[in-house]
C-alpha cells in the first residue's frame, strides 16, 4: 500500500541511493542476490548475538540495499521480464529466512508458519489472477504488501529489543492476521475483477 500510494516519491530516492551500485556496473540481478546473501548473512549473525535491537537494525540495512534492484534496473535501462521474475522469488526466500530465524529463535514454528503462509497467499491471489486475465501490477492497493510486512519486522524486532521477547510472539501473532486478512482482501478484489471479465465476456 505505501510504495503504491507513494511510488512517484519512494522511486526518486532509491535512484538516488543505487548511485554507487550503477557507477560500481552491477546489474539488478546481482544486487538482488548481494541482497539475499546480506539477509541471510544478518539473520545467521542473529543466531549469535541474539539482540533483537541489532537483527532489526542490520535488516533495515539489508533490505534497504535489496530494494536497491529495481532503481538500478531503470537507471541502467535494464529492466527485463526475467528478473522481475527472479526479485519475486528471492523476495519470498529473504521473507522465509527471516520468519524461520525467528521461529528458531523463540520456538515459534506454528506462528511463522501462518507468517509465511499468509505472506505467499497474498502474493498468490495476485499472480493467479494473472493467470486468467491480464493485470496491473500497481493496482493492488493492499493493506499488508511486502514494504509494510518489512517494515513491521524490523519495528518488532526494535521494540523487543526494549520491551523484551514477549513482543515477538505477539509481534508474530499480529503479522500472521493481517498477511491472512491482506490475502482476504486480495481475494475479494480479484472475484469481483474476474466477475467483470465473466460478464464482459457474455456479452
Amino acid at each position: 500500500m505505501i510504495d503504491g500510494l507513494m511510488k512517484s516519491t519512494i522511486d526518486p530516492l532509491w535512484e538516488a541511493m543505487a548511485t554507487p551500485l550503477v557507477k560500481a556496473r552491477l546489474t539488478p540481478n546481482q544486487v538482488t542476490f548481494i541482497g539475499l546473501m546480506l539477509i541471510i548473512l544478518v539473520s545467521l549473525a542473529y543466531l549469535w548475538h541474539q539482540s533483537p535491537a541489532l537483527y532489526g537494525v542490520t535488516l533495515i540495512v539489508a533490505f534497504v540495499f535489496d530494494a536497491l534492484d529495481g532503481a538500478v534496473a531503470r537507471r541502467r535501462n535494464m529492466s527485463t521480464k526475467a528478473g522481475g521474475y527472479f526479485d519475486a522469488m528471492v523476495d519470498r526466500y529473504q521473507e522465509l529466512a527471516v520468519l524461520a530465524t525467528l521461529a528458531h529463535m523463540f520456538d515459534a514454528w506454528p506462528l511463522a508458519l501462518a507468517c509465511f503462509s499468509g505472506s505467499v497467499i497474498t502474493s498468490y491471489a495476485k499472480a493467479r489472477t494473472a493467470i486468467e486475465m491480464p493485470v496491473s501490477n500497481t493496482d493492488w492497493p493492499d493493506f499488508f504488501e511486502r514494504l509494510e510486512r518489512i517494515i513491521y519486522l524490523c519495528a518488532m524486532l526494535l521494540i523487543a529489543g526494549a520491551l523484551g521477547d514477549t513482543a515477538i510472539t505477539w509481534g508474530l501473532a499480529g503479522f500472521a492476521i493481517l498477511t491472512h486478512v491482506t490475502a482476504l482482501q486480495r481475494a475479494h478484489r480479484a472475484t469481483q475483477m474476474l466477475r467483470a471479465q465473466d460478464a464482459s465476456s457474455d456479452e
